[in-house]
């Protein structure tokens, strides 16, 4: 008979699966670092550095002068006698008019003959296109035309007046049979031969639609070879003072608003004048209206005058607008901040009342991002719209209500987001350049959070 054996299940030892463990704390981990990426803001950083930004201070100016237009006293060909933009006093011969023609025949033939032109003319002539030559630009092509013209123009004033000295007897029969008169410059000033219907504008009238060089007619009267009674023959320019209209950016209009003088640098021939400007504004342009007492000579024949204002380039902390954000702040005054909790840290003694009516006054340590004269710029983050501070050693209450913003950037030098407020020296499209060592504001190699539109205070940074 077999005996009944008693059958004990065998129970194995207990054993700790390192590898489970250590894959579940990787998975956990992991877990954390997902959970942690979703839910923490991802930003560029910028490392604020020293920089420059470089400023376009080249434009085109609109001269204005005293101009007085001279006009013919009678019909007939005329000849002119006298450079253009040339200084001619009272008396002197500027042009002729011939009512039927024959000496302004006899002058025009000789002055056909261009073999004929003094070494002094032919000079002259070799300046101003090595002048024209010097300051053309492609984008100015359109002056091409004015400068043909200006050209043949003068040609034929040299020829004109030396053709005029070899024929003094027929010119004095002519006077005697009066056919033949001499216009002469009533008053001293400067001599020019165009009209382009700005002569009578001022400072004081000037409109932003003449700032338009492509639709600018300028008519040189040189070119005419008959004139009409009462119709233009040339002008005079009877004051040295003259003014140059300017349409400036509003970066250079705040940029010169301490100034009331300037440098500028005329391109056509590099010579450096100092002005004294005025700021104006119209249609919502700014323009600069300097004032000039030299230099006009040079410039008569030309209604725009392009120049360079000689401004230094602007240099502090650079940083990219994206960075730059704003943020309403509480104003607390002054004489209400002290220091407390057995600490160096300023803040203010709050008193709130809760909801069962107790009345606590605790101490609440503040952040203070600017300051004025009489009061600081603090956050929201332990105070709130309604809470009433005490004044130290008086009985006086301030309630915290008023708000202003601030301009300023987020630091991240710690990991998260702390607003710090900025000063703006000068700004371009892109980059703005600040002010450095200015107090609770930002300091050289800090790491800034590139677009600060999109961070808040104390949010934790996840670099890019």
């Amino acid at each position: 008979m077999a005996k009944n054996k008693k059958i004990v299940r065998y129970r194995r030892p207990f054993r700790i699966n390192i590898g489970l463990i250590i894959f579940g704390i990787i998975f956990i981990y992991l877990m954390f670092y997902v959970y942690s990426y979703f839910t923490t803001t991802h930003t560029s950083v910028y490392e604020v550095v020293h920089g420059t930004i470089a400023v376009n201070n080249s434009y085109t100016g609109l001269a204005l002068r005293s101009e007085e237009l001279i006009t013919a006293d009678r019909s007939g060909d005329i000849n002119y006698y006298l450079k253009d933009a040339t200084k001619a006093g009272t008396g002197d011969l500027i042009y002729s008019i011939d009512s039927d023609g024959s000496i302004s025949g006899q002058i025009n033939l000789a002055s056909e003959d261009a073999a004929s032109l003094s070494e002094e003319s032919l000079t002259d002539l070799e300046k101003k296109i090595s002048e024209y030559a010097g300051s053309y630009r492609p984008e100015s092509f359109y002056h091409v035309y004015t400068f043909k013209n200006d050209l043949n123009a003068e040609i034929s004033e040299a020829l004109s007046m030396e053709a005029l000295n070899s024929i003094t007897n027929a010119v004095a029969a002519a006077e005697n049979q009066s056919t033949f008169h001499k216009g002469t410059s009533p008053r001293d000033g400067i001599v020019v031969y165009y009209t382009d219907g700005f002569e009578s504008v001022t400072p004081e009238k000037f409109t932003p639609e003449m700032f338009q060089p492509s639709s600018y007619d300028k008519i040189n009267l040189k070119n005419q070879r008959k004139v009409e009674t009462g119709k233009a023959v040339c002008k005079l320019i009877t004051d040295e003072n003259w003014n140059l209209i300017i349409p400036v950016s509003g970066d250079t209009k705040r940029q010169l608003s301490d100034a009331s003088s300037i440098r500028i640098k005329f391109k056509k021939d590099d010579t450096i004048v100092r002005a004294s400007f005025t700021s104006e504004e119209k249609d919502g342009m700014n323009y600069l209206v300097l004032s000039l007492s030299d230099s006009m000579i040079r410039f008569a024949t030309d209604r725009y005058v392009e120049v360079e204002l000689l401004l230094d380039e602007e240099k502090g902390l650079k940083i990219p607008n994206s960075a730059i954000a704003k943020k309403d702040f509480f104003t607390v005054p002054m004489e209400y901040f002290q220091k407390g909790n057995n600490s160096s840290e300023e803040g203010l003694m709050v008193r709130r009342t809760e909801k069962n009516g107790t009345v606590t006054d605790s101490f609440v340590t503040t952040n203070i991002y600017f300051a004025t004269e009489y009061a600081y710029y603090v956050d929201d983050e332990n105070l709130q719209d309604g809470d009433v501070v005490l004044k130290p050693n008086s009985s006086d209450t301030y309630t915290i209500h008023e708000t202003a913003k601030l301009e300023g950037i987020f630091c991240i030098n710690k990991g998260y987001a702390v607003f710090r407020q900025i000063d703006v020296i000068y700004q371009n499209a892109e980059y703005s350049i600040i002010r450095s060592g200015t107090e609770y504001g930002v300091s050289l190699y800090d790491h800034i959070a590139l677009n600060g539109s999109a961070v808040t205070d104390n949010v934790i940074i996840k670099n890019k």
